[in-house]
């Protein structure tokens, strides 16, 4: 039971921005390219995504003490899940193309440092990030069309 609450603890939070009301009807009232996903899409991808990371995240967190959890990691990790959180709220929150664009490039970068930390720490396990850095490749691509499609 400790195992599974811990999991849920590392998991819970990539769920936060969820529960901020925002506008996602948003991605319909603007011009997106032809290759825009079905709405479905986003919360099964991201929502695979996100276990995925926890996972990871579990895996750290469990084999080491706190303090001896190497800081890069750390920060790489803090640093990821900030700009992948804000995402939502600047896109959807604050209607910000560029902003949105902005935080999926931040996203993307802090994904391939995370994923080389993790390696460094386990490289079976970073293969998990894999759907991650594909996942922020594409949403770079979409943002970046979004963003020239409505300026």
């Amino acid at each position: 039971m400790k195992k599974f609450l811990t999991f849920i603890l590392c998991l819970l939070p990539w769920f936060i921005t969820y529960l901020i009301p925002l506008d996602y009807n948003y991605l319909n009232e603007i011009k997106t390219p032809f290759f825009t996903p079905p709405p479905l899409f986003y919360p099964i991808a991201w929502t695979i995504i996100y276990i995925l990371i926890s996972f990871t995240t579990y895996y750290v967190v469990t084999s080491f003490k706190f303090k001896e959890i190497p800081t890069r990691y750390k920060v790489t990790l803090l640093i990821n899940y900030l700009f992948n959180q804000s995402f939502t709220l600047l896109f959807f929150g604050l209607k910000n193309n560029f902003l949105g664009f902005i935080s999926c490039l931040g996203t993307l970068l802090s994904t391939l440092f995370l994923y080389d930390e993790t390696a460094l720490i386990n490289s079976k396990l970073s293969k998990l990030l894999y759907p991650y850095i594909l996942l922020s490749i594409f949403a770079i691509i979409l943002s970046l069309s979004i963003y020239l499609l409505n300026i």
